[in-house]
């Protein structure tokens, strides 16, 4: 790599903290860099508005934006140009309504949970009704093909025929395999080493598409810095494609677009089945494609309620969550503003979710001007509380979500019972959860332990397991021995 794309790399993946400068009436960014500290005093006018998020320049009141080298700026704004044109390409649109027809399987049902309304009932039948946007139902399993389809397409459109991305859980990554075999592009996809283990089926078929999957110490947050690294250094033939609403200008307005299709869906479905809007829309949260996707149709519906959901982890003041709206601080990252996760120094402080793709240290420009205005709430919900309804949703209506979905499963536990009778509240279930089958027997079997563990001997808490981000370690034998006893395992 050469020493500018070093630098340009550098100060992209900078991590900072945000100061006040009443001097000057400007911001002072201090991006922390491999090489040395670089003081970049930049611009922060904006023009804010309370009621909508529509931006031309890639700022959501003071989020968004781009902080890059000058010389990444015109990338930056010829993909902005290319964006735009596609958008209002007929031929481009076309070309991209069938594909998601006829490749994605759009639309997907907004299903009603009967079972699981009736579970959120009172005795005297009162209660919301609930349901569900199956992206989980999409052609591999989650709702990223909806952005990785469109940005491929536009790729190949600028003739960009070498594809760069990160994945965390995966789901990224197999859609983005998927898209490039169909449109005969090479596809590089960065993972870490530790989603690499905790997500092996993904991996398995990232390769069978044809992808070549990349390691790096660490998790997603690694895998994501890495990434732009690798694109940086082949600007001229590779498309870095992002999965998430992060990034510089236009990268989140680009990816909450191509999402967008799941709430234009909803509210049509919505006024096919009730002949109205939703009054609840519910969304788990890590960078926040899937919940803008959702959203971004209904911001200007003031009656419409906007709920998004975080990775709490052990709990938010444990220190291992991902829960960057509810606990976290205004920083620049990946080249924009943002709420981050980071420490006093402004160094990113790495995320933590049993699901994996929660794990995003960052969240989306959008979804911070949405939490600042007051427009969205965010909620946080433990792991212990997503493996729950990850099997409630299973036993109620047979569907398995992916992790990260249960996580807004979750919450209606505590939001139902304050709703009032009838209300219709829709959840994106955004992923499938086939891919975490294991992980969630393994975990069973580890709280059953600590449980046997407790019984035994509750003095001794020291002796108890943990729920851990690598699951090796836990018995997964059909028997567990405690002593000289041994416990059948039930299911």
């Amino acid at each position: 790599m050469s020493k500018v794309c070093s630098l340009q790399s550098s100060i992209l993946l900078s991590k900072n903290k945000l100061c006040n400068n009443e001097e000057k009436g400007r911001k002072l960014v201090k991006f922390a860099t491999p090489f040395k500290s670089l003081n970049c005093s930049l611009s922060m006018n904006h023009t804010s508005s309370t009621s909508t998020t529509k931006s031309s320049n890639g700022k959501f009141g003071k989020f968004g934006g781009k902080y890059v080298p000058e010389l990444l700026v015109t990338c930056l704004n010829d993909l902005e140009d290319e964006f735009y044109k596609a958008l209002n390409d007929a031929e481009f649109q076309e070309e991209l309504g069938t594909a998601l027809r006829d490749y994605v399987g759009r639309e997907t049902p907004l299903y009603h949970a009967q079972r699981l309304s009736e579970h959120y009932k009172d005795k005297d039948g009162r209660g919301p009704e609930i349901y569900l946007k199956r992206e989980d139902l999409n052609h591999g399993g989650a709702h990223k093909i909806n952005n990785a389809l469109a940005q491929a397409m536009l790729a190949k459109r600028m003739r960009r025929m070498s594809i760069v991305t990160a994945t965390g859980a995966g789901q990224h990554g197999v859609a983005t395999a998927a898209v490039c075999a169909k449109l005969g592009l090479s596809c590089t996809i960065i993972m870490g080493r530790l989603d690499i283990k905790r997500q092996p089926s993904n991996v398995r078929l990232m390769k069978l598409l044809g992808a070549q999957v990349k390691s790096v110490d660490g998790n997603y947050k690694d895998a994501s810095s890495e990434a732009v690294r690798e694109w940086v250094a082949n600007l001229e033939t590779s498309y870095h494609l992002p999965g998430s609403v992060i990034g510089p200008h236009p990268c989140p307005t680009m990816v909450r677009e191509f999402q967008s299709v799941i709430g234009k869906e909803v509210r049509k479905q919505a006024m096919e089945k009730w002949g109205g809007k939703p009054d609840v829309l519910v969304a788990c949260v890590g960078g926040g494609s899937n919940a803008m996707g959702l959203f971004h149709e209904f911001i200007e519906d003031e009656g419409v309620r906007l709920v998004g959901v975080e990775g709490a982890g052990y709990g938010l003041e444990s220190g291992w969550h991902s829960a960057t709206l509810s606990k976290g601080e205004v920083g620049v990252y990946h080249g924009a503003m943002s709420y981050l996760l980071q420490d006093d120094d402004g160094q990113i402080v790495g995320p933590y979710s049993i699901g994996v793709g929660l794990e995003c240290p960052g969240v989306g420009p959008e979804l911070s001007y949405l939490k600042d205005n007051g427009r969205a709430e965010f909620h946080a919900v433990e792991d212990e509380e997503a493996l729950h309804a990850y099997k409630r949703l299973c036993r109620f209506e047979g569907i398995f979500p992916a992790l990260e979905s249960s996580h807004a499963i979750a919450v209606l536990e505590k939001l139902c019972p304050t709703l009032p009778h009838g209300t219709k509240v829709v959840v994106n279930c955004s992923g499938r959860g086939d891919k975490d089958a294991a992980t969630v027997q393994q975990l069973d079997q580890l709280l059953l332990f600590n449980a046997m563990v407790e019984k035994k001997n509750p003095s001794n808490s020291s002796k108890q397991l943990s729920l851990c981000t690598d699951c090796s370690d836990i018995p997964s034998e059909e028997h567990i021995s405690f002593g000289t006893e041994s416990t059948k395992v039930l299911h």
